[in-house]
């Protein structure tokens, strides 16, 4: 594999759904990757990773794996990196091969996190991190939405994507899920009912339950709205219009725990 090759055609969306890979940039991204099960086809090294002594040990560690190392100059690993400080590593690997939502084990509580045309990828990762680290089953990933394996988006989710199930689907294919095992569907909107509210019911929150959070200028789109069985909120002051997506995704989760 000519790697540098590969990590600049990478960089377009459309490259890395053609070829099922992705990169992951960075020192502790890699060591994360290198902790997963996913197939790692190749890695760049250049100044100042291949100085590191802690960057050493990740590569001796690809190494040991048969992974092909490529070693190249600043300039050139500057051309296939995505951060404007880039650490001087990064590796290409395996995007998972994954099924439908049909495969998705539904135990109860049962969470699922859908993002409606999330189009910045920092919070995109973030969402996903925070998903997993609060019980969310998966996330799903609708038509608008940044990849969910754009290389922020990697970088952002902390090493999760790497282990924790990610879908992209269509609306149709979401609507046959949630029909098909009665999962119904909240939408985070800032006029919606406040959760907190909701909570002080007894059994206000279903067992199954997917909860769709929107675009950070124009919110949910029309679709989810309409196929919204309920619009929920987070109780912020008056003299705050707005919270960032990711961090109100945050906070539904805990609430509904």
């Amino acid at each position: 594999m000519r790697v540098l090759s590969v990590a600049r055609d990478l960089q377009r969306r459309h490259a890395r759904e053609r070829q099922g890979l992705f990169v992951a940039e960075g020192l502790r991204t890699v060591e994360e990757l290198l902790r997963s099960s996913l197939a790692i086809r190749g890695a760049l090294v250049a100044p100042p990773a291949s100085d590191l002594s802690h960057a050493q040990t990740v590569l001796a560690t690809l190494r040991q794996r048969g992974v092909t190392i490529q070693e190249v100059t600043g300039a050139e690993f500057a051309s296939a990196a995505d951060t404007e400080t880039p650490q001087g590593i990064l590796a290409i690997a395996e995007v998972p091969k994954r099924q439908d939502l049909s495969a998705l084990r539904i135990d109860e509580p049962f969470r699922l996190v859908v993002l409606d045309a999330v189009q910045d990828p920092g919070n995109v990762g973030t969402i996903v991190r925070t998903a997993a680290a609060l019980g969310a089953a998966a996330i799903v990933s609708l038509p608008g939405t940044v990849d969910l394996w754009n290389a922020k988006v990697v970088r952002s989710s902390m090493g999760t994507l790497f282990h924790h199930p990610t879908f992209a689907c269509t609306w149709e294919e979401l609507t046959s899920f949630r029909s098909r095992y009665a999962v119904p569907l909240w939408g985070a909107d800032a006029a919606g009912e406040p959760l907190s509210k909701l909570a002080r019911a007894e059994e206000a929150f279903p067992r199954r339950l997917a909860v769709a959070v929107g675009n950070e200028g124009g919110g949910l789109g029309v679709q989810a709205r309409q196929a919204a069985d309920k619009l929920v909120s987070v109780e912020i002051a008056s003299t705050v219009e707005s919270l960032n997506v990711a961090v109100a995704t945050g906070i539904l989760l805990y609430e509904l725990r």
